[in-house]
C-alpha cells in the first residue's frame, strides 16, 4: 500500500502517541500534600507512601524539625518524662518514601490544585490533607491574646511552651497559687487540663506543698470527672480548688501584667497562671475555606470535607461527630483516609470506615485512667458505637496496669506516626 500524506500523518500520531505513552504515565503519578505532622498528618503520609509502594507521590508539610506530642507531655510537666522523650523527628519518613518538606503552608488554592509554602514554593496536589491541629480563638479569654503566651502560656501546643510553664512551676514561691483558665467544649483532649492538674499538684506535693491550685472552669463538668476528683481526694487532698460556672467561672478575666485572675469580678493575685482559651481549626484550614468559621466539616466514610472532596481534614481541627479530639483519634482517622485516598488515586481496595479512641490520663504514680469507644461512619457524621471508662475505686493493680498500658500505647503510636526512626 502506499504510504500518502495522510496514511503518514496517521501512523506518526499513533507512533507518537505509543512512544510517549511511558513519559505521559510517569507525568502522572498522582500526588498527595500532607500539611501538618502530627499524629492524624504523619500517620496519614506514612500509610499512603508505604501502601501505595511508589505509586503515589507523598509530601508531607511541617515546619518544624522535631514534633513534640502533645499526649505524654503533662507527663513531662509531673516530672514522669524528660521533653527529649516526646520529641521525634520526621527521619523515618524519608526512609519510607515521603518527601518531608520542613516550611509553613501558608495559602490552597483549590481550583489550582496548589499549596503555597512561606519559603516561596507552590506544591501541586491531586488530593490534599490537612491536619494542622487548632489555633486559639480571638478574645476567648479577656485580657489575653497570642502575645501574653510567655507570661501566661497555654502550653497547649508542646514544646517549649510545655518547658515554659514547667520551669514557672519550679520558680513558684512556697505557699503559691498555680490558676488554669480551662477550655470550653469542643477543645483538644478533654481529659487533657485535668490530667494536668493532676501532674501540677504531684510536682508540687513534692517540691512546694503548701501551694494551691485554682482552676477556672466555664464547664459544668467535664471528661472523667469523678475519676479526676477522687484521685485529687486521695492523693492531694486540700490543695486543688475547682471553680465552675454556678460560681462565675464563665465569666473570666486575666491581666498578664499584673499576674491576676478575675472570676466573676473577684481578683485573685496568681503566681502562675495557665491559659487555655477556646479553639479552633488550624489557621491554613481556614485559608484552605473548608471551616464553618471554626472547625471543618468532614464525611465521616472517608474524612473528605464538605466544601471540597479533594481536601481531607484530619484530627483535632475536623468537625467529625461523636469521636473526641485526640491524638489516638486522629490516628483512626489517618489510616480510614490514607485507604480512601489511596483507593481513589490507585483503584486499591477500600474498606468500610472503623475508628477507635481511647485517652489515658494519670493521676499520680502508678494511678492511670482510662476512658474510650469505638466508632462507624454514618451519613451524618462518625457515630459512637460503645464505650469504656476506669471505675472509681479501682485497686492499684489495676490503676498500675492501666498507666503501664499507656506507656505501651505510646510507644505504638509514635511508631505508627513515624516509622522506626521515631
Amino acid at each position: 500500500m502506499a504510504l500518502d500524506r495522510r496514511t503518514f500523518l496517521g501512523t506518526s500520531a499513533a507512533l507518537t502517541a505509543a512512544l510517549a505513552a511511558p513519559m505521559v504515565r510517569a507525568q502522572a503519578t498522582p500526588r498527595v500534600v500532607v500539611v501538618g505532622g502530627g499524629a492524624g498528618g504523619a500517620t496519614a503520609a506514612r500509610y499512603i507512601a508505604k501502601d501505595s509502594e511508589g505509586a503515589i507521590d507523598v509530601t508531607l508539610v511541617e515546619p518544624t524539625r522535631t514534633y513534640y506530642t502533645c499526649f505524654f507531655s503533662n507527663l513531662y510537666l509531673g516530672g514522669f518524662k524528660e521533653i527529649e522523650d516526646i520529641g521525634h523527628t520526621y527521619g523515618g519518613l524519608a526512609a519510607n518514601g515521603v518527601n518531608v518538606v520542613h516550611d509553613w503552608a501558608i495559602g490552597v488554592d483549590r481550583d489550582a490544585r496548589t499549596v503555597s509554602l512561606a519559603g516561596g514554593a507552590s506544591l501541586p496536589y491531586d488530593k490534599l490533607i490537612l491536619s494542622p491541629g487548632i489555633d486559639f480563638v480571638d478574645g476567648a479569654v479577656p485580657g489575653w491574646d497570642i502575645s501574653a503566651q510567655n507570661a501566661m502560656p497555654h502550653a497547649y501546643k508542646a514544646g517549649s511552651q510545655s518547658e515554659l510553664l514547667k520551669a514557672q512551676l519550679m520558680a513558684m514561691p512556697q505557699g503559691g497559687t498555680y490558676a488554669m483558665v480551662a477550655p470550653p467544649n469542643p477543645f483538644r483532649c478533654p481529659p487533657g487540663p485535668y490530667e494536668r492538674v493532676s501532674m501540677v499538684a504531684h510536682y508540687l506535693k513534692a517540691n512546694n506543698p503548701t501551694a494551691k491550685i485554682l482552676i477556672a472552669d466555664p464547664k459544668e463538668k467535664f471528661s472523667k470527672q469523678g475519676l479526676f476528683e477522687e484521685g485529687w481526694a486521695n492523693h492531694y487532698g486540700g490543695m486543688v480548688e475547682r471553680v465552675g460556672p454556678d460560681f462565675g467561672a464563665d465569666n473570666v478575666e486575666v491581666d498578664p501584667t499584673a499576674m491576676t485572675l478575675s472570676i466573676d469580678g473577684v481578683v485573685e493575685n496568681v503566681d502562675v497562671c495557665n491559659v487555655i482559651p477556646a479553639m479552633k481549626a488550624g489557621r491554613i484550614a481556614e485559608l484552605a475555606g473548608v471551616t464553618d468559621g471554626r472547625w471543618a466539616p468532614v464525611n465521616a466514610a472517608d474524612m473528605s470535607t464538605k466544601a471540597d472532596p479533594d481536601v481531607y481534614v484530619l484530627g483535632d481541627a475536623a468537625q467529625q461527630g461523636d469521636m473526641p479530639k485526640s491524638g489516638f483519634s486522629a490516628n483512626s482517622q489517618a489510616k480510614v483516609c490514607a485507604n480512601a485516598v489511596r483507593g481513589a488515586l490507585t483503584g486499591s481496595r477500600v474498606f468500610p470506615a472503623k475508628f477507635a479512641n481511647t485517652c489515658w490520663s494519670l493521676i499520680e504514680t502508678n494511678d492511670g485512667v482510662k476512658v474510650g469507644a469505638t466508632y462507624e461512619a454514618t451519613e451524618e457524621k462518625i457515630a459512637k458505637v460503645d464505650g469504656f471508662i476506669s471505675a472509681t475505686g479501682e485497686s492499684a493493680e489495676v490503676r498500675k496496669a492501666t498507666y503501664e498500658e499507656s506507656e505501651g500505647w505510646y510507644a505504638g503510636i509514635v511508631a505508627d506516626m513515624f516509622g522506626a526512626s521515631a
